[in-house]
């Protein structure tokens, strides 16, 4: 299960409402990389394969690939809001330790192929 706080479903929705191509949902993946050895992958997409996996959270569509959603269960995300702009956080709770950055993390028994840290997360 994933969980989107609603200041983060909101503005997933405004940046949703921008976009000129119809029928886009969240899609959200993991990949080896990143400064603690796995990234976090979050954006926009209108393709869904035969071996995604596909939620309704918040009245959005959310797709998950299959070998990414072992290391997402339970993630939360929220989005904050601060006077010198914001940006999305995640919380994993399979993680055992994550980047400065929040971009990476590390889970226990494996690991992926740690890169410099850029301390940047887009959707």
């Amino acid at each position: 299960m994933i969980t989107i706080s609603e200041s983060a479903s909101d503005k997933i929705k405004e940046l949703l409402a921008s976009e000129e191509t119809p029928d886009l949902f969240l899609r959200l993946g993991v990949k080896a990389g990143g400064c603690s050895g796995f990234s976090y992958g979050m954006g926009f997409d209108d393709q869904e394969q035969d071996t995604d996996k596909a939620f309704e959270i918040n009245g959005l569509k959310v797709v998950v690939d299959q070998d990414s959603s072992k290391y997402l269960y339970g993630v939360e995300i929220d989005f904050k809001d601060t006077g010198m702009g914001g940006g999305f956080t995640i919380n994993n709770p399979n993680a055992v330790a994550s980047c400065g950055c929040g971009s990476s993390f590390k889970v226990k028994d494996e690991e992926g192929a740690p890169e410099k840290c850029d301390d940047k997360v887009e959707v």
